[in-house]
């Protein structure tokens, strides 16, 4: 028998954190945060981070865990949700992955492990002069990657250049595809994997009033206060909400220019997310967000787990 492991998946916006805290009340459980955007200290309001009471109510895990000028690779957040997953069934209680990150989740449920490729500094630092000879150059090399490797760019934000970078220095190194080139073992956990829906159009909805309430609880001070800290060229400066608020505390876009463009770049997010989890994949059990569904879900559960 494999230890139980609960994911839930689905877009941003869906209403994950919610369900998720109470099926972990009725279910005994803990959450692990496979959200990448969950990971940064002082990143609160851009990335809709569960509030203190929020938190409050079951334990949770890799929120908060490095500064935005800090990396967190991905073979470093697969150990860490191992170990935590671990101890939570030391203690009989059960594990819930939670997020939206794709690769994050595979990494752990998967046995996904990175390319095992020497970084090569000149190409890269080629690549990296590439990319910041203007603002279209990060999207050039995207377009290259989507050439070379359409799956890859598929995953792939066209703005997290940092991802782009690699995938294109290990394609160029290898001549192979980046997006064949993960490992990938047997699970070891009894997977359970829960798929939160909604209409497009009620999500789409959803996302336009999370980015209103973003701004009302003040996105624009909480960038500016990040801006006396860290250079607004980091990756996780890079994040949906944080690179338009970056432009306003510059002066360069007004606060309704920065609203219209999150909501484009969440909309082509959530098309993204859908790569990941497909409604068609039978791994999957699809649940639509109404009244009631957490009873329905938890159930679910009930019925594959011998509480």
């Amino acid at each position: 028998m494999l230890p139980p492991l609960i994911l839930i998946v689905g877009p941003t916006a869906v209403g994950k954190t919610e369900l998720a805290i109470q099926l972990a009340e009725r279910l005994n459980g803990e959450i692990i945060s496979a959200d990448s955007r969950l990971f940064y200290r002082g990143m609160d309001i851009g990335t809709a981070k569960p509030s203190p009471e929020e938190l409050a109510r079951v334990p949770h895990y890799l929120i908060d865990i490095v500064n935005p000028d800090e990396t967190l690779s991905l073979a470093v957040f697969q150990q860490k949700a191992k170990e935590i997953i671990a101890d939570i069934h030391l203690r009989g209680k059960l594990p819930f992955l939670v997020g939206g990150t794709g690769q994050y989740i595979r990494a752990v449920t998967q046995g996904w492990t990175p390319p095992e490729v020497v970084p090569d500094t000149r190409m890269r630092n080629e690549l990296e002069r590439i990319a910041s000879r203007d603002e279209n150059s990060a999207e050039w090399l995207h377009a290259k990657l989507q050439i070379l490797d359409s799956e890859a760019a598929e995953k792939i934000d066209a703005r997290n250049v940092r991802r782009t970078i690699r995938a294109l220095e290990v394609i160029l190194t290898t001549g192979r595809k980046f997006s064949e080139q993960r490992g990938q073992v047997d699970s070891p956990y009894h997977l359970i994997t829960i798929g939160l829906t909604r209409p497009r159009p009620e999500l789409y909805q959803r996302v336009d009033e999370r980015i209103e309430l973003m701004f009302a609880n003040g996105l624009v001070d909480e960038v500016k206060a990040l801006l006396k800290r860290y250079s607004p060229t980091l990756p996780s400066m890079s994040a949906i909400g944080y690179r338009e608020c970056v432009r306003v505390a510059n002066g360069e876009w007004n606060i309704e220019q920065a609203k219209v463009e999150m909501r484009r770049a969440t909309r082509v997010f959530v098309r993204r997310q859908a790569n990941w989890f497909k409604e068609s994949d039978p791994n999957i059990t699809w649940f639509k967000v109404e009244d009631g569904v957490g009873k329905e879900i938890e159930k679910y559960i009930r019925q594959l787990i011998d509480f």
